[in-house]
């Protein structure tokens, strides 16, 4: 008769530190990482069929597509923010200069439209009135603080989107990487969830990969054509700053507030400046690019997964808390995965009870 041999509880203790040891210093290890990895893995993901026809447009090669493919994510994403960080700067060497102008020659009699501006217009001029009387002293030491905390937010600001085409760029290169390698990437995941979740593994990453490409399709490519959209009206209507204004847009519909808190005070300044024509018909525009998205939208979501928009809000504001500018991108994708997949579960457990 054989006899079990006693459990070896300090052997087990110990191997399961190490195997958490091993976990938590990895993770560690690629928390800088962590946002381009998801990021671009939601890229691959949502943009793999697209890789495919470009692979048989190019005769089956992949080194091909795999170029195009890094070239269209490097124009999307990589280009409007460079605009939008020149305009930045050259909005800020603007305002340096009009300091020194105003440091110089004095503020001048304030415009008699101002005066007509409710609630506020006649206080405004009071004030202006008191600092062209003071001179070019007094306006130079009442605009200093303004100027210094000016000059430190543009270079917060720069810095901050320097740091977030890092991300782009980093984000990029492990694209290309999947891209090319997308076979195996996707062979060792199954290999991974066969190996924790045994049948239901095929099922589960293949509800993961619906849910991403809900939030690639149904959220961010939205963004993107409303935003491309928002700027080109912008541009073709004159507004100054229609790089930095696209950038803006492209973040407000990313958090799902749309372009209108854009495009709407862009009206008021084009009828503002005599140009009614192009206001109008940038309002007309605005109208259109705003109602797109409950149009788009749902049809783009259709292609995954059925997700509910508050989970898409809060995947947004916790990602933009948690992650910074990536997480814009990165909340939503790692919220609908987790809500997908537990619906899944939830559900196979009461079909199970029945």
């Amino acid at each position: 008769m054989n006899q079990q041999s006693p459990i070896d509880l300090t052997r087990i203790t110990l191997v399961i530190l190490i195997i958490v040891l091993l976990i938590v210093t990895s993770l560690w290890t690629m928390l800088p990482f962590l946002g381009a990895l998801i990021w671009a893995a939601t890229i691959v993901i949502a943009t793999w069929p697209l890789l495919l026809r470009i692979q048989k447009a190019a005769g089956g090669r992949r080194s091909i597509a795999t170029m195009a493919m890094t070239v269209i994510m490097l124009v999307i994403f990589i280009v409007p923010f460079s605009l939008a960080i020149g305009m930045l700067i050259d909005a800020a060497g603007k305002g340096v200069d009009f300091v020194r102008m105003l440091s110089t020659q004095g503020l001048g009699a304030p415009p008699e439209w101002l005066n007509k501006v409710p609630w506020v217009g006649k206080r405004i001029v009071d004030e202006w009135q008191q600092l062209a009387a003071g001179g070019p002293e007094a306006l130079t030491e009442t605009v200093r603080p303004y100027v210094r905390t000016a000059a430190a937010t543009v270079l917060s600001v720069t810095g901050g989107f320097g740091l977030v085409i890092v991300h782009f760029l980093l984000t990029v290169i492990i694209a290309a990487i999947l891209y090319s390698q997308g076979e195996h990437a996707a062979h060792g995941v199954l290999m991974f969830a066969r190996r924790i979740g045994q049948e239901r593994a095929d099922k589960v990453v293949r509800l993961a990969a619906q849910a991403v490409r809900s939030v690639a399709l149904g959220v961010i490519v939205t963004a993107l054509v409303q935003s491309l959209l928002a700027g080109l009206g912008l541009w073709v209507s004159g507004v100054p700053y229609a790089g930095l204004l696209l950038a803006i847009v492209f973040v407000l519909c990313v958090a799902q507030l749309g372009p209108l808190l854009v495009l709407l005070p862009a009206v008021g300044w084009l009828f503002w400046s005599g140009s009614t024509g192009w206001g109008v018909a940038l309002l007309i525009w605005s109208l259109l690019v705003g109602a797109l998205d409950n149009v788009l939208r749902p049809v783009l979501i259709r292609r995954g997964v059925d997700l509910p928009m508050i989970l898409i809000i809060a995947g947004v504001i916790g990602g933009l808390i948690g992650f910074g500018v990536l997480g814009l991108f990165v909340g939503p994708v790692i919220l609908a995965v987790t809500y997908t997949l537990l619906e899944s579960w939830i559900k196979d457990d009461k079909a199970q009870a029945k």
